[in-house]
C-alpha cells in the first residue's frame, strides 16, 4: 500500500456538512439553479446485493478456468505471446492461442493492488479506487451528439470541449475519462494530442488516454506526467491516467489492446480490462455463459497486465448485457444487464479486485425509457458495489451518441444517488423528541424551531425535477423535464469557469503537443 493510499482521506471521509452548497467548477450559478454538494466520492454505505450463492459463484469461476486452460484465447501480438509462453502458458508456434492454467491465471490476478489512489491535477479531485468508493465519469467514445436545438451531429472538436466543461463543472461527475464525443473534426494523427491538452486545460480532475497503438500510449502518458508535475521515476509510482482495455469478443485481444496493457502497466498507470459480451451475440444467450467468458477475458488482460508489471493497477470491468433478438441492437438497462452487474461485483470482489460498470441506455432521446433504462443501469451497479460508473452522464442510442439533455438529467439522478448514499443522520438533534413533544397532537411542524433551523437544506433538492402544482407549473407553460435540461445545460456552460492551470506546465504541454505535430503525430493510411 502506497503512502498516498494510507494518508488519503477519500477527499471528504465524513459526509459534507448539509447547508455547504457551492457552485461546480468555479461558476456563479447560484445554489437555487444548480444546487451541488462539494466535490467528494460517494461510498457504498450498503452491502452489496448477492445475486448468486457461493458455491454457484464457483461454477463461473471454475468454468472460466475450463475456458481458458482447455479453448485458449486468441492474443494477437507476438511479444505478449513470447512473455506469457515464457511465464508457463501454452503457446504452439506459429499460432496466436494462448492457453492458461488456473494456477497461473490465479497466481498472477492475485498480484494486482485491492485499491489504490489515482492523483488529478488538482488534488482535491483526487480519486480512490476500489474498497467502498465510488467514481462517476460521463458519457465517453460517442461518434455523434445531439441537443434540441442542433439535433444529431456528428462530433466536433467545439462540442468535445462543451461536454468536457460540464464534466468540470459538475462535482458529481468526478473525472470525465474519455473523450465525451469523438471530435472527427481533428485528424486522427493528432487528435489524441488536441483532446488530452484540451482535458488538460479545461478540467483538473484525472485524465484519460485511449490505448490504439504504442505512440498514442506515449504521448498521452507523457501528457499525463506533465500536467501532474511529475518526474518520469515518480510517475511509475503514482498512477494519474487510466485506459480501458476492451476485449474483441468472443476470446481475443487485440493488437492495440495488449500494447496498451504494456505500455500502461509499465509506466504504472491503470488498465480497466473490460470485455464487451453481448449475450446472444458476441456471447452465449444465457446470463450465466455471457458470466462465464467475460470472466474469462477480463482475467486473461488481468493477469497479463500483472506479467508484465506486478502488482500494476487495474480494474475488473464489466459489460455484459444482451441483444434485442429480433434485431440485434444492443440492450441495456434490461433485468439481464442488471443480474450481471450484480454478479460481475461479485466476481470482481471474489478476486478482491476494484469493479467498473456502467450507467447506460439504449434510448434515442430523453424519454421515459432513457430514464427507465438509466436509472436500471446505475441501480445495478451500485447494487453490484460498483467502484468505477463509467458513462453515467449523457450517454445516448447505446452509445452512439452524447446527448447534452440526457447530460443534465443523469446529473440529477446522479445527485440522488449520492445522496441516498449518505448516511441518514440520528443524532439527539435529528431524532426531534423536543420538536414532537412542542407539538404534540394534531399539530403541525412548519413553524416550529426545529423545522426553521433546517427546512433550507432538509431535503434534496432537484434540479431538473419539478415540484410544482399543477396550477402553477401550466401558468409557467407547462415544462417538461426535456425543456428544463436544454435550457440548464446552456447555463452551466455561461456559468463555467476554467480552472487555474501553472503557466510553465501550460507552456510545456504547447511545446510537446507543437513538436509531436510537427514531427507527424501518429502514421496513419489517410
Amino acid at each position: 500500500m502506497t503512502a498516498d493510499l494510507e494518508t488519503a482521506s477519500l477527499n471528504e471521509t465524513a459526509p459534507a456538512r448539509r447547508g455547504r452548497r457551492r457552485r461546480g467548477g468555479g461558476g456563479k450559478s447560484g445554489p437555487d439553479l444548480f444546487p451541488q454538494k462539494p466535490f467528494r466520492q460517494p461510498r457504498h454505505i450498503f452491502k452489496p446485493i448477492e445475486a448468486i450463492s457461493a458455491d454457484e459463484l464457483e461454477s463461473i469461476h471454475d468454468a472460466s478456468m475450463r475456458v481458458l486452460e482447455e479453448i485458449g484465447m486468441d492474443f494477437l501480438h507476438e511479444e505478449a505471446r513470447a512473455m506469457l509462453k515464457t511465464a508457463g502458458a501454452q503457446v504452439k508456434p506459429g499460432e496466436e492461442r494462448v492457453r492458461m492454467d488456473r494456477a497461473m491465471v490465479e497466481e498472477l490476478v492475485a498480484k494486482a493492488p485491492s485499491e489504490f489512489m489515482l492523483r488529478a491535477r488538482n488534488r482535491n479531485h483526487d480519486l480512490r479506487i476500489g474498497g467502498d468508493a465510488i467514481v462517476f465519469s460521463c458519457v465517453a467514445s460517442t461518434p455523434n451528439v445531439v441537443d434540441r436545438d442542433g439535433g444529431r451531429r456528428p462530433g466536433n472538436r467545439e462540442d468535445f470541449q462543451k461536454l468536457l466543461k460540464l464534466g468540470q463543472f459538475f462535482n458529481i461527475i468526478h473525472a470525465p475519462l474519455g473523450y465525451p464525443v469523438e471530435p472527427v473534426d481533428i485528424h486522427a494523427s493528432i487528435r489524441h494530442l488536441d483532446c488530452i491538452a484540451d482535458a488538460i486545460r479545461l478540467t483538473d480532475k484525472v485524465l484519460h488516454l485511449y490505448s490504439l497503438g504504442k505512440e498514442r500510449n506515449h504521448d498521452g502518458i507523457e501528457l499525463a506526467r506533465i500536467a501532474n508535475g511529475l518526474t518520469p521515476e515518480e510517475l511509475v509510482e503514482t498512477p494519474c491516467t487510466l485506459t480501458v482495455i476492451n476485449t474483441s469478443s468472443p476470446l481475443r485481444l487485440d493488437t492495440p489492446m495488449l500494447q496498451g496493457i504494456i505500455e500502461m502497466a509499465r509506466a504504472g498507470q491503470v488498465s480497466v480490462v473490460t470485455p464487451f459480451t453481448l449475450a446472444g451475440a458476441m456471447a452465449p444467450v444465457t446470463v450465466a455463459g455471457a458470466l462465464t467468458l467475460q470472466n474469462a477475458e477480463a482475467l486473461a488482460g488481468i493477469a497479463f497486465a500483472q506479467l508484465v508489471r506486478p502488482g500494476a493497477p487495474v480494474v475488473y470491468g464489466g459489460f455484459t448485457s444482451n441483444v434485442d433478438m429480433k434485431s440485434g441492437a444492443p440492450a441495456f438497462g434490461t433485468p439481464e444487464y442488471m443480474q450481471a452487474a450484480l454478479v460481475s461485483g461479485q466476481l470482481a470482489r471474489r478476486y478482491n479486485l476494484p469493479f467498473r460498470s456502467s450507467g447506460v441506455c439504449a434510448a434515442n432521446t430523453v424519454d421515459y425509457q432513457a430514464a427507465l433504462e438509466t436509472t436500471l443501469s446505475e441501480w445495478g451497479a451500485i447494487n453490484g458495489g460498483g467502484n468505477l460508473i463509467k458513462h453515467a452522464a449523457g450517454w445516448l442510442e447505446g452509445g452512439l451518441s452524447a446527448g447534452f439533455e440526457k447530460f443534465i438529467a443523469d446529473i440529477d439522478l446522479l445527485q440522488k444517488i449520492a445522496e441516498y448514499l449518505t448516511p441518514l443522520d440520528v443524532s439527539e438533534a435529528s431524532l426531534a423528541v423536543d420538536a414532537i413533544r412542542d407539538v404534540g397532537p394534531a399539530g403541525h411542524f412548519f413553524g416550529t424551531e426545529h423545522t426553521q433551523a433546517r427546512y433550507k437544506d432538509a431535503f434534496y433538492p432537484p434540479i431538473v425535477s419539478d415540484w410544482r402544482n399543477y396550477e402553477t407549473w401550466a401558468e409557467a407553460g407547462s415544462p417538461t423535464a426535456y425543456d428544463k435540461a436544454n435550457m440548464l445545460y446552456k447555463k452551466a456552460l455561461e456559468t463555467y469557469e476554467q480552472p487555474a492551470l501553472d503557466p510553465a506546465v501550460d507552456e510545456e504541454i504547447s511545446e510537446f503537443v507543437d513538436r509531436r505535430k510537427a514531427e507527424g503525430g501518429v502514421p496513419t493510411d489517410f
